[in-house]
């Protein structure tokens, strides 16, 4: 599945995109990652070494789900790659976003904005901002899609690609 977002950009980069792994680093990860500029992990993360080991494919930003704890991660993150900028959060409710979060978005103008928590892969352009969720990355579970992303950025926008499991 892939999703053309039209925005312009400095540079060509691709961008690997993951969120709820729980813990659980599937081994295809690694395989999709291979060759991208950066990674995003958009929250529950669940064991710190997981993010070490992606730290050896390419730098990682990340932020804490509302499963972490003990992790030295900050609830949001605001990231420029590419001469784009990704507001990183966990939570975010596409139909009714907080106050705080919808406020933030107005005064930094992400040009994407990634999260999870919701298990489900989600990519759609509001306004000037792509709105996106890689979809759960954990352990298999029953009736569970398992997915991450590559987000394809350069002169002629964003492409994403949804990597399955």
């Amino acid at each position: 599945m892939e999703n053309q977002i039209e925005k312009k950009t400095e540079h060509k980069i691709k961008v690997g995109v993951l969120s709820d792994t729980h813990g659980h680093l599937d081994r295809k990860i690694l395989e999709y990652f291979q060759g991208v500029d950066h990674i995003i992990h958009g929250g529950d993360i669940g064991l710190p070494w997981l993010i070490l080991q992606l730290e050896e494919i390419a730098p990682v930003t990340a932020v804490l789900g509302n499963n972490d704890a003990d992790i030295d991660y900050k609830e949001s993150e605001m990231l420029t790659l590419g001469g784009r900028k990704f507001l990183i959060l966990h939570e975010y409710d596409i139909d009714s976003p907080s106050d705080k979060i919808r406020k933030r978005i107005i005064r930094e103008n992400p040009d994407v904005v990634i999260f999870g928590h919701t298990h489900k892969r989600f990519c759609q352009e509001m306004g000037k901002t792509l709105f996106f969720n890689p979809g759960y990355a954990g352990e298999p579970i029953n009736h569970h899609e398992r997915s991450v992303a590559i987000l394809h950025c350069d002169e002629s926008g964003i492409t994403a690609e949804f990597k399955p499991l």
